[in-house]
């Protein structure tokens, strides 16, 4: 029973790690990635239909829409050079994301006045060692052109901006994103009027399977309607193979620990082996003697989970409180996250129990062929 207690324990904290991994990745995505995002089907960029726009922002459900235009390009600041995607974004994508909360060095600020000013992830200021007080050092960023006249023309098209402020989110977008004013991008690329991306900011408590309905519709077939997890479903998928991996490793020592309670059912039946014969001799029928022991184990199984549930319940309110596991400097936490899910618990539920049955059977099958008690006269 201790060792199913144990493995119970286990089996809920390691899901609830897992959980508590993904909520707080998906919390800093959202400081990105919008609630819903709605891209062209094929191609990379189009231009917005101002009556669909209209209708986007009447959904009660919407709150804000933002439009943003991105695409590959060359960074130059002093001696450093590196690519990385420039990403033009309007006046209130920080309504929309939330990018603003994410600066840990400068400002967040677009435009000032005629001069264009970029934010940059932590990662690309690092490669390109931008300084962001600096106010006079411009960064200088190469596009190619979408068509060009001939074989000698100039195949870039070369604009400057002035970094301002850096953020830091998670590393895939700190290693490559700069902001800019979706005016500037459009200017560099030649792209005028043109969105890469429509970015959706939908409110609290909404139902987001219904109002993506909505928009499929309002959109039509030639678009793309995604919610958060849609897109990083790669990511997220990654992150829940991994989970359930764990989860059928550490089941593997629960059937392990299944094996002490086979032996310990089957000790009981070579003790009991006598009375099992006297009930067999006052009528009691095989069905009866195996349900006795298969009862027995399935109790001692859920003693297991009730105690394993509690150890459980116990440790996560600790981390959850007090964070008594930390995680090394470095890391955007400083104690392991942790979560909870009602799902999990009834898969950990199932399996335990599961186990506990089959580990019975073996012990309850030996109970039944044990014969009828005769008295010799």
């Amino acid at each position: 029973m201790l060792g199913i207690s144990i493995g119970t324990a286990a089996l809920v904290l390691v899901l609830s790690v897992f959980n508590g991994f993904e909520d707080l990745i998906l919390g800093l995505f959202s400081r990105f990635n919008p609630d819903v995002k709605i891209t062209v089907a094929e191609g990379k960029t189009f231009i917005p239909d101002p009556e669909q726009l209209a209708q986007l922002r009447a959904l009660p459900e919407v709150v804000a829409v933002s439009e943003s235009l991105e695409e590959v390009a060359f960074f130059e600041y002093r001696e450093s050079q590196d690519f990385g995607i420039l990403k033009g974004v309007d006046t209130i994508y920080h309504q929309v994301t939330g990018i603003d909360s994410t600066i840990f060095e400068g400002w967040y600020k677009l435009k000032k006045g005629e001069r264009h000013l970029a934010v940059l992830g932590g990662g690309m200021r690092n490669k390109l060692q931008v300084d962001v007080e600096d106010p006079f050092e411009v960064l200088n960023i190469y596009m190619a052109k979408r068509k060009t006249s001939g074989p000698l023309a100039q195949q870039f098209k070369k604009r400057f901006t002035y970094p301002i402020g850096s953020f830091k989110i998670q590393q895939d977008f700190d290693n490559q994103y700069i902001l800019v004013h979706i005016d500037f991008a459009r200017d560099l690329l030649g792209a005028y009027d043109e969105v890469s991306a429509l970015e959706v900011r939908l409110a609290p408590d909404v139902d987001v399977a219904n109002c993506l309905e909505d928009m499929r519709r309002i959109m039509g077939a030639a678009f793309l309607v995604k919610d958060r997890y849609g897109q990083d479903a790669s990511f997220l998928k990654l992150m829940n193979i991994e989970k359930w991996m764990s989860f059928a490793i550490l089941s593997l020592t629960l059937v392990l620990v299944a094996f002490n309670m086979i032996g310990s059912l089957w000790m009981i039946v070579l003790e009991k082996k006598r009375d099992i014969a006297i009930l067999k001799s006052m009528g009691a029928t095989g069905r009866t003697i195996r349900n006795v022991f298969l009862t027995e184990g399935l109790l001692l199984c859920g003693l297991g989970l009730v105690v394993g549930f509690i150890v459980a319940f116990t440790l996560y309110f600790i981390q959850k409180t007090f964070g008594i596991v930390p995680i090394p400097d470095g890391f955007v936490v400083d104690a392991y996250p942790i979560g909870m899910r009602f799902f999990d618990l009834l898969a950990v539920m199932a399996i335990v129990v599961s186990i506990g049955f089959v580990a019975s059977f073996p012990a309850a099958l030996s109970a039944m062929k044990i014969p009828v008690l005769i008295r010799d006269d």
